[in-house]
């Protein structure tokens, strides 16, 4: 069965960018306390170059339905609405 990853994107919105993955995964674990599922969004060629996170940052991202919610969450973890953005 074939998933086209476009598609299956459009469901999906970019709550939050950082300049890390600690720093995203820190804010996925405030979410996932929540109930609220996301996943990271990150170019560092497999680990292998963690500086392109800074350079092009992590991405946090929830389904569309989850979107206020996880923007009220991070924003009272925070004291900003979304993280580098």
């Amino acid at each position: 069965m074939f998933i086209d990853a476009e598609v299956l994107m459009e469901n999906f919105v970019v709550v939050a960018t950082y300049s890390s993955q600690l720093e995203a995964e820190i804010a996925q674990a405030a979410l996932a306390e929540a109930e609220i599922e996301s996943f990271l969004k990150f170019d560092d060629t497999g680990g292998m170059l963690p500086p392109l996170q800074l350079a092009a940052g992590v991405k946090l991202l929830v389904e569309k339905a989850d979107e206020p919610d996880a923007r009220t969450i991070l924003s009272d973890q925070t004291g900003n609405e979304t993280g580098l953005q």
